[in-house]
């Protein structure tokens, strides 16, 4: 693992190695749909990512990066560009783990043979095997040792030695195949490459609070102990889960990659910043099935989603007509018996409008189905400014329909459909589970989700947006349909992402491993950051809001206690502190001075960054105090801070036990401390805050042995800070090395 900082001309820092830019990485992106001005971007990003893997020309070496996306936003062009930048610079071996069902695996790899153009191209530079069941393996290992021949021979010219390219789908019996495939290999010496696609499932282990190991787990090390030089390059939107993992963890990446979107993205900033959005609708309760609400008859925003999905389809059949796809998702929920009673309910809709609209002309109920879709068009019309007349799309109606194909994906029994995308232009898709995380919807506009939250976990429910995408061009005719809760997530879920990418990409531009990256980021109550099982080491959530941080802990190693006497002493040689006002019976120790409408991002910078606590939990509120300061400067750059020099820098007695830990309360009470005038004279320290803005308080404190022993440490300075409620936020800070107890 890489513990310096690298310094490369043209590349990040943290990179190890400059990666060469060859014909096959051009040759990719020249064939790829991607905008031509985007291409430079896209090599860019990885040339990055793969100057931080273990160096090709080194013997030997392992490393784990992770690269972070949004969701449906071109991850996989991502690692296909690195996999033809890895064969421009002489991988031998690339594997890639994909999928954890048939059709999402037969989805990645006829990606990677269609993007490499493995079925049209005239020179044999990849070997493409995509390890099944049926697999004959000795076909397969007697080329790859071939392949591997080719490369230690001197006499075969670079550009003849052909790449292997694995893919294996994310199983436990597929992964054991390709490790004692490998494990018949001599691959001393030779540079592979491993891209873990959707990184943050399966792949993790889910046993660890038990002392164990899952099945898929225990093969992804196997395999990774198989291959002395390699890099393991963890794909996903939601990294959550490998970001949180004990950094023991083998899997827990040391390098970070955040990946930006081209144009025409659409994502949960273009639909969930602002709670009113024109493409966001929220289905009612009463339409929303619970064990408490039994529906038995379709529900009325399911047929106003629907009327609205085929009034585009006939725009599109109009407008470009059979060509391209329009797509529409019924996602209720994981039970197969909700899919069902869904699918029924919309080809029994499809059925009737399709009668209805086969009437006669005067029919009254063709003319009444006809008023319910102007209904719908003219919904459309507020958003898509590219639709024909009314009169003309209520003529195409019909053919819509026949042009439209619903169907229920799921895994009963036991296997995912695949589906036929060429056959026509509509789809209707109604499913659950199988329709979550990496699944790829063709065209699809309108999604109807009458399902809630569930336990809560934030990767889980964002990994359902399957309406993110590159869509502007079809914006218009987009309609999200969710349930109320589910709404409020993705909404929570913007803030939190968009947070995480930001300390992100700040802490990659310093290139330090990702080891050393404080575990802290923006995240609502309402939301877990992922499934519990796969994390042991705890974590704390907390958040201030018209309350104060202040430490238990005030003792500490004398190095730190005097490195925070010098932050404090340079920190307050530049604040023109003056004598704040009150009552003239206060004591000496009530008089405070103080300094106003200080730039906040200053006292941020040069004090609260650099003062260092001892002890975990402490720490940890801290850091979400910072949080939550970083947070409001985000939003406001120049907010003003209030700083309190505590009995103007006088020593205050504070009892502690060996540990450290106060044994008397940080902050002095009222005086008077009871009665009908209990705080006339001075109101206790807590009150001493600005009215709205954050307030930081300096402590001077003389600790004693107990509550009123002798002086053992003089002059320990403690911060106390007081964050008002329009600056709350919820956050969640882990420490990355202590296991829970």
């Amino acid at each position: 693992m890489s513990t310096a900082v690298a310094t490369i001309p043209g590349l990040p820092a943290g990179a190890q190695w400059a990666p060469h830019v060859g014909e096959e990485t051009r040759a990719l992106l020249a064939h790829s749909s991607a905008p031509p001005d985007s291409h430079d971007d896209i090599i860019a990003s990885a040339r990055s990512i793969l100057s931080k893997c273990a160096p090709p020309s080194s013997p030997s070496g392992q490393e784990t990066g992770l690269v972070i996306g949004y969701v449906q936003s071109g991850k996989t062009l991502s690692f296909t560009t690195v996999t033809a930048l890895a064969r421009d610079n002489l991988y031998p071996i690339v594997i890639v783990i994909a999928g954890t069902t048939v059709p999402l695996f037969n989805q990645s790899t006829t990606r990677l043979q269609r993007d490499l153009r493995l079925s049209t191209r005239r020179d044999r530079r990849w070997q493409l095997f995509p390890l099944q069941k049926d697999t004959h393996q000795p076909s397969m290992l007697s080329a790859i040792r071939g392949v591997l021949a080719d490369w230690a021979d001197p006499s075969v010219p670079e550009t003849d030695k052909k790449t292997v390219l694995i893919t294996v789908m994310k199983h436990h019996g597929w992964l054991a195949q390709l490790r004692a495939m490998l494990a018949s290999i001599d691959l001393a010496g030779r540079p592979v490459l491993i891209i873990d696609d959707e990184a943050d499932q399966a792949s993790l282990n889910a046993k660890v609070n038990s002392g164990e190991q899952t099945t898929t787990y225990t093969r992804i090390m196997e395999l990774r102990a198989q291959v002395p030089h390699h890099t393991f390059l963890q794909y996903t939107a939601t990294p959550q889960a490998p970001l949180l993992i004990n950094i023991i963890d083998l899997l827990s990446p040391n390098f970070v990659e955040v990946l930006g979107t081209g144009p025409g993205y659409v994502g949960g900033k273009d639909f969930f910043v602002a709670l009113h959005n024109s493409h966001v609708r929220q289905i009612p309760p009463a339409d929303v099935p619970s064990p408490t609400n039994v529906l038995l008859d379709p529900p009325a925003s399911l047929l106003e989603a629907l009327r609205i999905f085929m009034v585009g389809v006939a725009s599109q059949l109009i407008r470009q007509g059979d060509t391209g796809y329009r797509s529409m998702l019924v996602h209720p929920s994981h039970r197969t018996a909700s899919h069902q009673e869904f699918f029924n309910w919309v080809q029994g809709a499809f059925n009737t409008w399709q009668r209805t609209l086969a009437l006669d002309e005067a029919d009254p109920d063709r003319r009444d189905l006809l008023a319910e879709f102007a209904v719908a068009y003219d919904d459309l019309a507020t958003t898509a400014n590219d639709l024909p007349p009314f009169d003309v799309v209520a003529r195409e109606l019909l053919r819509a329909f026949r042009n439209t194909t619903v169907m229920e994906i799921n895994a009963v029994p036991g296997k995912t459909p695949t589906i036929p995308w060429q056959n026509c232009l509509g789809w209707v898709l109604v499913g659950g589970q199988a329709m979550d995380r990496g699944f790829t919807v063709e065209g699809l506009t309108v999604t109807y989700m009458p399902r809630g939250v569930g336990v809560g976990n934030a990767d889980t429910v964002q990994q359902r947006g399957r309406f993110f995408g590159y869509k502007q061009g079809y914006l218009g005719y987009c309609r999200i349909y969710l349930e109320a809760g589910v709404r409020q997530a993705f909404h929570d879920y913007v803030a939190h992402e968009e947070e995480v990418r930001v300390q992100l990409e700040d802490y990659e531009r310093t290139g330090k491993p990702l080891d050393d990256w404080k575990r802290a980021f923006i995240l609502s109550p309402s939301l877990k950051p992922t499934r519990s099982s796969v994390l042991d080491l705890d974590y704390m959530r907390g958040a201030f809001a018209d309350s104060w941080f202040e430490p238990k802990y005030v003792g500490g190693p004398t190095e730190l206690l005097t490195a925070n006497r010098q932050t404090l002493k340079a920190f307050l040689a530049n604040v023109p502190l003056t004598d704040m006002d009150g009552h003239p019976a206060r004591t000496e120790i009530q008089k405070h001075r103080s300094a106003d409408d200080l730039s906040l991002a200053d006292v941020l910078q040069r004090l609260l960054v650099e003062l260092r606590l001892a002890e975990l939990r402490d720490s940890q509120n801290y850091i979400g105090a910072l949080l939550q300061i970083s947070r409001a400067l985000d939003q406001n750059s120049d907010e003003k801070c209030l700083v309190v020099q505590m009995s103007g820098g006088l020593g205050r007695q504070r009892g502690v036990s060996d540990d450290g830990r106060m044994t008397s309360r940080l902050f002095q009470g009222a005086n008077p401390s009871k009665g009908p005038t209990q705080g006339s004279v001075y109101p206790g320290d807590r009150h001493i805050h600005g009215a709205d803005k954050v307030t930081v308080q300096i402590h001077n404190l003389d600790l004693t042995r107990g509550t009123n022993g002798p002086v053992i440490v003089p002059n320990v300075h403690v911060l106390a800070i007081w964050i008002p409620a329009r600056l709350g936020a919820s956050w969640l800070v882990q420490n990355s090395a202590r296991p829970i107890a």
